[in-house]
Formats: C-alpha cells, sequence, structure tokens
C-alpha cells in the first residue's frame, strides 16, 4: 500500500518566511543548519500486536465548494489514514482528514467493524484534528481499545516508531532517528509549527495521509508527509500534540494563539546603526502591527525591535536557544510553548532605549481576516444580479488563479491580500466583480471582471452583505449604479431587465442567486 500520492510529493517546507499569522509582510529567513545525526536506515518491522488496540482507520469524503463557481461543489474525494486513540473514544489525526469533509467513518485495524464520526475539533493552521463517535451507540465501537499516552517531548538524534497497518490488519512498526528539529510549515502556508525531522525507510502499505508515531508506547507524534526520496518524514512535535490534545478534549478548543505582527531581520549593518541597536545584540524589528492584535493590545508598535521573549535572547535573524531542542525559530515562543490567554514578555528596543512590554496572546480568528487564508467548511458568499457575478475575495479564490497565482492573479487582488491593513478601515471583507455573464442586462460589460465596489447605489460595500442589500433600492429611475474601486466609470444595470435575466438563471438550473454566510 502506497502512502497518498500527496504525501509522497509534498515538498517539506522548512521555514522560508519569517512571520506569524496576521502579519502583512513575509520575509525570507536564512536557513539554519540543522544538527543532522547519521544513522543507518532499517526497513519497517511487524510490530506488537496490541498496537492494534490504539489505532483506527479514519476513511472521508471530501468536497469542497468550486470557487469560480460558488453556487456549485467540485466532485467529491476521498482520504484515508491511520488515527491514534489518544483518550475515551477519541481519535487523532490530522486536519487534512477533517477538511470540508462530508462524512467521516472509523474502521477497526482488521475491518470487521466500521462507525461513522464527527469532529470535536479542529486545528487548520496546526494540521491537527480530534475526531470522535457520531453517536451513544456508535461509541460501542471503542470498546476493548486502549488510549495511547503522550510521549514525554523527545531530543535530536532519538529514535522514534511510525505505525502503519497492512491491508490484512498486521501492524508495521519503522524506526527512524530524528534528524533535526524546525518550525515547519506543512500544511496550510505560513503556518509554522515544531516538527521533527526523521530519517526513515517506510515500506508501502495501505493508502494513508497521516499515521501515527510512537516512543516506546506511548504516542510522540503524527506523520503529516513522507519524502520517498529523502526517505525523510515531518512528524508534528510531541509538544504541539500533547497541548492540542489536552485542549481540544472537553469540545471547546480555542486554538494556538497568535501575536500578530510582521517583522525584519536586523543583520544589516547599515539598518542596525539606524536602529541604535548595539553590536553584540540581536533583535527582530517589528515593520508592522495587525489592528486588534495582541501585539497591539498589549502595545507593540511598528519600529520596535524585539531582543528577548520571556527571558530568551533573540538573535539577529530570530532565533533562540531552546533549553531543550537547542536552537529554534522564536515564533515557537508564541504558536508552540503558549496557550492562548497566557501572557508573553517582551524585551525590546523603542528609540534605542530597553523596555518590557507584557502582552496576553489570543487568537486572530480566520473569519475575522480582511481576506480569510482558508474557508473550510463554510461555503462562499456570492451575488449574481443581471449576469454580474459578485464575490467576496479570499486566498483559496486566488489559488483558483493556478499554481503560479501569486504572479497570475490580478495585481490590484494581491495588493489587498499583501497589503490588508490599507483597507481594514474600509469594509470587513473586498467585494468584487468576479466575472460577467453575457445577458441582455450586462451588454458592454462583458470584459469587465476583478474589479474591486467601492458603492452601490451610494452605499458603501463593507461585505457582500451590504452588497446584496445596496440592489435592494434602486435608483428613481430604476438603474443601479455600481462604483469601483480607482476607477474612473460606473456600471449602470435596470433594475427590470437584471430581475427577468435572474428569472431565467434559475430557470436554467442556477440553483440561488446569492448568498452571504461568512
Amino acid at each position: 500500500m502506497n502512502l497518498a500520492p500527496d504525501i509522497l510529493m509534498r515538498p517539506l517546507l522548512l521555514l522560508p518566511l519569517a512571520f506569524l499569522p496576521g502579519c502583512e509582510r513575509h520575509e525570507a529567513v536564512p536557513a539554519v543548519p540543522p544538527v543532522v545525526v547519521e544513522v543507518p536506515v532499517a526497513g519497517p518491522v511487524i510490530g506488537p500486536d496490541d498496537l492494534l488496540d490504539s489505532v483506527v482507520r479514519i476513511s472521508t469524503t471530501q468536497q469542497a465548494w468550486d470557487p469560480a463557481e460558488p453556487w456549485q461543489k467540485n466532485n467529491p474525494g476521498q482520504r484515508r489514514a491511520l488515527g491514534a486513540i489518544v483518550g475515551d473514544q477519541l481519535v487523532l489525526t490530522t486536519s487534512e482528514m477533517a477538511a470540508d469533509a462530508t462524512y467521516i467513518e472509523f474502521e477497526s485495524s482488521d475491518g470487521k467493524r466500521l462507525a461513522p464520526a464527527k469532529v470535536i475539533a479542529v486545528d487548520y493552521e496546526a494540521n491537527l484534528a480530534l475526531l470522535g463517535p457520531q453517536s451513544e451507540e456508535d461509541a460501542k465501537f471503542f470498546e476493548g481499545t486502549e488510549p495511547l499516552e503522550i510521549a514525554e517531548p523527545p531530543k535530536p538524534g532519538d529514535a522514534l516508531e511510525i505505525v502503519q497497518l497492512e491491508t490484512n490488519g498486521t501492524p508495521l512498526v519503522t524506526s527512524g532517528n530524528i534528524q533535526s528539529i524546525d518550525v515547519v510549515s506543512n500544511f496550510l502556508p505560513g503556518q509554522y509549527f515544531l516538527t521533527y525531522e526523521v530519517k526513515a525507510s517506510m515500506q508501502s502499505s495501505a493508502n494513508s495521509f497521516s499515521l501515527p508515531v510512537m516512543r516506546g508506547d506511548k504516542l510522540a507524534g503524527i506523520l503529516t508527509s513522507y519524502n520517498s526520496k529523502d526517505q525523510i518524514s515531518d512528524v508534528t512535535a510531541t509538544d504541539i500534540v500533547s497541548r492540542f490534545v489536552k485542549e481540544a478534549a472537553d469540545g471547546e478548543y480555542s486554538g494556538f494563539p497568535s501575536l500578530g505582527i510582521a517583522i525584519t531581520r536586523t543583520e544589516d549593518l547599515n539598518f542596525r546603526l539606524w536602529l541604535k541597536l548595539p553590536e553584540d545584540d540581536g533583535g527582530l524589528y517589528i515593520s508592522s502591527v495587525r489592528p486588534g492584535s495582541a501585539a497591539e493590545k498589549a502595545g507593540l508598535k511598528k519600529g520596535d525591535v524585539i531582543v528577548s521573549i520571556d527571558g530568551h535572547t533573540i538573535d539577529r535573524l530570530g532565533y533562540f536557544d531552546d533549553p531543550h531542542y537547542g536552537r529554534l525559530y522564536w515564533s515557537h515562543l508564541v504558536r508552540g510553548a503558549k496557550a492562548s490567554g497566557d501572557k508573553a514578555v517582551f524585551g525590546i528596543l523603542r528609540d534605542g532605549q530597553p523596555q518590557e512590554v507584557e502582552a496576553v496572546l489570543d487568537r486572530l480568528e480566520e473569519s475575522d481576516q480582511l481576506v480569510p487564508a482558508y474557508t473550510f467548511g463554510q461555503a462562499p458568499s456570492y451575488l449574481v444580479k443581471g449576469g454580474l457575478i459578485f464575490q467576496e475575495l479570499t486566498r483559496p479564490l486566488l489559488q483558483s488563479f493556478g499554481k503560479e497565482w501569486q504572479s497570475r492573479a490580478p495585481l490590484k487582488l494581491l495588493d489587498v491580500y499583501e497589503n490588508p491593513e490599507k483597507y481594514e478601515s474600509r469594509a470587513r471583507r473586498v467585494v468584487f466583480l468576479a466575472n460577467v455573464i453575457p445577458t441582455p442586462a450586462t451588454v458592454g460589460y462583458e470584459p469587465l471582471r476583478n474589479l474591486i465596489v467601492n458603492r452601490v447605489n451610494g452605499k458603501e460595500i463593507k461585505d457582500m452583505a451590504t452588497l446584496i442589500e445596496a440592489f435592494d433600492t434602486p435608483s428613481e429611475d430604476g438603474m443601479h449604479r455600481i462604483e469601483f474601486e480607482d476607477e474612473k466609470f460606473s456600471v449602470y444595470l435596470d433594475e427590470t431587465i437584471s430581475t427577468a435575466v435572474d428569472e431565467q438563471l434559475i430557470q436554467r438550473g442556477l440553483n440561488r442567486l446569492s448568498r452571504a454566510e461568512n
């Protein structure tokens, strides 16, 4: 059985960006040579039978919305994974298994028992999900199972065991050593969490999107990707898994916190002189602070230089010395070592003078962002009016422009995504004219697309709900006036003609003309 192609081909993304969620600009961080432990690579062996009492197969059917035609969904797909039982009727897996899932099912290791499952808690940023049985009747599936305890965090060079199941239910265990430990993004771009890089020669078994990773008889992490060429696995670290399980087990999960700043390294000599930084000091320059973030609430400002966090000295590349793991990137002190509601003390230089700022860390909810980076399980907001198609801007929508979307997507929309602070004071969401269906109401407007909407009938557009409301009140002559951002023209839409077109679109199979649920 082969690991899923997405796993085999997904590149190992070592930290290329200097940011925390909510940051506006992302700057590349030079790779720091990891501590590499060279060890012989052995193949898998048959594991102990008692492992079968602590793992379950997971199957999901997933169906995402079509970003180009937001009134319909894409074709469904399926994924399989091997989950770890980590509590009373609780199964740990990756959030990739829960993303846009329409049905989730547990299967016993011997394939004889099945049970519908539901999501108890999910963190798409950390790529973790906790699943449970759909009903009390389904909970019988867990009779005779044995939850795994969470291991103590390992160190570089320690051995871990990756667990697989063959099709016939035979457990396979592949031993590998931790080559390096770093803060890595493995699912959503720009979301970095502590990860072990494990050297192990995996054998093809049953298709699996993720696998449990053990340290002795305890759970040490979750495998999130495997590079068969280099025989390297990315494993979500014990610290992250332990905190997620602890906080998610009761079903009320607040998520890993974020700070809400963008930073710039301070290794450039002239930059350091301008900042009045002592020659021997490190530090990270705060280039922007997201409104409403924990950083802003604490009083951190653009121009501050972070020199320490909770007493850990931050060097000019953004790294600190962790007493257990060694050299790690600073974001772990916020997104791994802390929970939402915890406090962190930042040593800063402001105008060359040392100060301390205490911040209460919280979570920047993606649903509150001007341009959401992910929208799993959420139906997109849109409006079709007379053949004009309006949508709210999201990263998934930008990604629909193809693999090279960061250069192929319209510049104006990319500017909104990369510089949200320029637009946040004006709108909750950015609404734009995405496309035009040729109809009697849109004659002459067919080439128009990707234009940000500013006003409709004199009303400012804050999100899709305000756009839909604005179209309820045409002018006295029965015309709608649509004004665009930074454009020198307006579009006029006849209410009578556009309403007739809308009725025809419904008759021809469009299931609904609008949605504003975000």
